[in-house]
């Protein structure tokens, strides 16, 4: 694998390890790599998951899909990015599996929306602009699967999440029962999970 020489110093510490691990199977090479990115992923996926059990095994995936497809990966994106995708893109596959997909909705348009650009506590500039430019990359997909829907059901997260509606407020919008916005609503966003699933956005 070749190293792009217009890569910033941590690019460059990274691609030359994955260089080592893929053309000599140096072991230190994988556990650099797992040491310098193993508690950021963890601490990101802990935020979409909310339970550290199942965010400490996505973590331990993540890497071990990586590593598995390390020959995969190209300088033309920093390590650390291709690793996040890999992660989020796994995580969404599991809360799908569990059938969690309306929280994640939620979460997706609430709190990681709200959040973008805000470093977390405790990390460096390098791993805030990290999570920032992966919740960014979510968040451009969850409006790409919004603009797939049906009218009626787009209408709905359009005015819940994009207006910040009430669920009385947008009774009154459109005209129908609280009780019935809650359920459309409960369904538009269970649509909009399986827009998601569907898309291209695997590595």
């Amino acid at each position: 694998m070749e190293v792009k020489n217009s890569i910033s110093e941590k690019a460059e510490r990274d691609a030359l390890l994955v260089k080592d691990a893929l053309e000599n199977g140096s072991q230190k090479a994988y556990s650099d790599l797992l040491r310098y990115y193993r508690d950021p992923l963890y601490f990101t996926l802990l935020k979409m998951m909310k339970n550290p059990s199942d965010a400490e095994d996505l973590t331990i995936e993540a890497f071990g899909k990586a590593f598995r497809n390390l020959d995969k990966y190209t300088t033309d994106y920093a390590f650390s990015t291709w690793l996040f995708r890999i992660a989020i893109n796994n995580c969404i596959d599991y809360m799908r599996r569990k059938n969690t997909s309306p929280q994640c909705v939620d979460e997706d348009f609430i709190n990681i929306e709200n959040s973008v650009g805000r470093g977390a506590a405790g990390f460096s500039s390098e791993f805030s602009q990290e999570e920032s430019y992966m919740k960014k990359e979510r968040i451009r997909v969850m409006h790409w699967a919004v603009e797939q829907l049906r009218p009626k059901y787009r209408t709905l997260i359009e005015l819940r999440y994009f207006q910040e509606l009430s669920y009385e407020e947008i009774a009154q919008e459109l005209n129908i029962s609280m009780n019935n916005v809650k359920i459309q609503l409960f369904r538009a966003k269970y649509m909009l999970s399986g827009i998601m699933e569907k898309m291209k956005y695997a590595i």
